[in-house]
């Protein structure tokens, strides 16, 4: 399937039923930022896109924004917790199994970057899916792992939802 196929069903959902955008942007941004899930959910494309709808007025922005941004936290704390729990015994299983690069990458960059590194993450697909899981096999301290965390969940929603506004805004000076 491709990411049109994926995305416009769903963009078409929350502009018919605008109630349940933050509900919808919420699931988005917890599937983008768990470790499994986020390798198989491009959910980012879709957060852009309603973020372009929410910009042009069909949906409240702030709402989604607070949404997204907490469920890319709760995605991120609890890849943390699984990191925690199952430490290197994570990466043998699937969808990790699939890509065995993933986590000494996330770990050579938590390693250079420490907490730092977990802010700079979010915004880096395959790093996103890794990061937060190396960090809790590394027991990386907890108020350090959720300051970054939420701050970065914050940035990282808003990104992507002013994204889509802008090549909104694009298209419809260039085309409008």
């Amino acid at each position: 399937m491709d990411l049109n196929a994926y995305v416009h069903p769903i963009v078409e959902f929350v502009r018919a039923h605008a109630a349940w955008a933050p509900a919808v942007v919420f699931l988005l941004a917890f599937g983008e930022s768990l470790a499994f899930v986020s390798l198989l959910l491009p959910a980012w494309a879709a957060l852009v896109a309603i973020g372009a709808l929410a910009q042009a007025g069909g949906v409240s922005f702030w709402p989604v924004w607070v949404a997204a941004s907490i469920g890319a936290a709760l995605g991120d704390w609890l890849s943390y917790w699984i990191g925690l729990k199952l430490e290197y015994s994570v990466q043998h299983m699937w969808p990790l199994s699939r890509h065995p690069n993933l986590i000494p990458r996330g770990e050579a960059f938590v390693k250079k970057w420490g907490v730092l590194g977990i802010f700079i993450g979010r915004f880096f697909g395959p790093l996103r899916a890794s990061v937060p899981l190396v960090a809790g096999i590394f027991e990386m301290p907890y108020w350090r792992f959720q300051f970054a965390n939420f701050a970065s969940a914050f940035v990282w929603a808003a990104v992507l939802l002013t994204l889509g506004d802008g090549i909104n805004k694009a298209f419809g000076y260039f085309w409008g």
